[in-house]
């Protein structure tokens, strides 16, 4: 027989309740959704919601982590999905919505080879991981606790987080920013409210940066944009 001590049923039970604390929607919880949502990098607050995740006891799967039936064909899909958006967004879309072809936020890339790899990192980790396990993974999870898992709902959510992401692009990269960010938004919101998996669109968002920047480096940004539209 296994004996029982008073430490073996104080300590769980004080460290389930803080694990419900932070799943639930009390101070606790909002503090933590707050400081993950506003903590300014998007890499950070990623790492944030993985810590929260171990604390809180969610299972991973509620934010999209979830492993795919094939980890070489979600990167396949991922990488020729973002490169295709991203392109389709510069010939057409962004055209359509009157932007400068010219990205002025990240010309100083044209041409600038020294200053590739430093910007590769960035939107693979920061934009591909913290992003999406930000917008899509964890904002998801914690919109579900007050809207609910229906159809309306998910439609709501994908609205709510796709605003979000666009207006946090507005300081680096202006109103053209925001309407790229609020398309790719719904994008890969509704994806992510169809499917609850993350890791082709973590890969889709990085290849999606990664294409822009090419486009950039090779100065083939008005060119692509004047495709269809003169």
């Amino acid at each position: 027989m296994t004996m029982t001590t008073t430490r073996d049923i104080v300590e769980p039970r004080a460290d389930k309740g803080f694990a419900a604390d932070l799943r639930g929607l009390g101070p606790v919880g909002i503090l933590a959704t707050l400081l993950i949502a506003f903590a300014g990098v998007p890499w950070i607050s990623a790492i944030l919601v993985l810590v929260w995740v171990r604390l809180s006891r969610t299972p991973l799967a509620d934010i999209g982590y979830v492993r795919p039936k094939s980890w070489i064909t979600s990167t396949i899909v991922g990488i020729g999905f973002g490169a295709a958006l991203k392109l389709l967004m510069k010939a057409v879309v962004m055209p359509v919505l009157g932007a400068d072809p010219v990205n002025h936020a990240y010309h100083y890339l044209a041409g600038n080879r020294a200053a590739v790899p430093g910007i590769l990192v960035a939107v693979t980790f920061g934009a591909g991981f913290g992003e999406e396990t930000l917008f899509r993974g964890f904002l998801f999870a914690q919109l579900r606790k007050v809207l609910g898992k229906t159809v309306a709902a998910a439609v709501a959510i994908v609205a709510i987080t796709s605003a979000w992401f666009a207006i946090a692009h507005y300081s680096g990269q202006g109103l053209a920013g925001v309407q790229q960010a609020a398309v790719t938004g719904v994008v890969f919101g509704t994806i992510f409210a169809i499917t609850g998996r993350i890791w082709m669109l973590m890969v889709a968002h990085a290849a999606f940066d990664v294409t822009a920047i090419a486009i950039i480096y090779w100065e083939l940004e008005t060119r692509i944009a004047h495709i269809l539209f003169k």
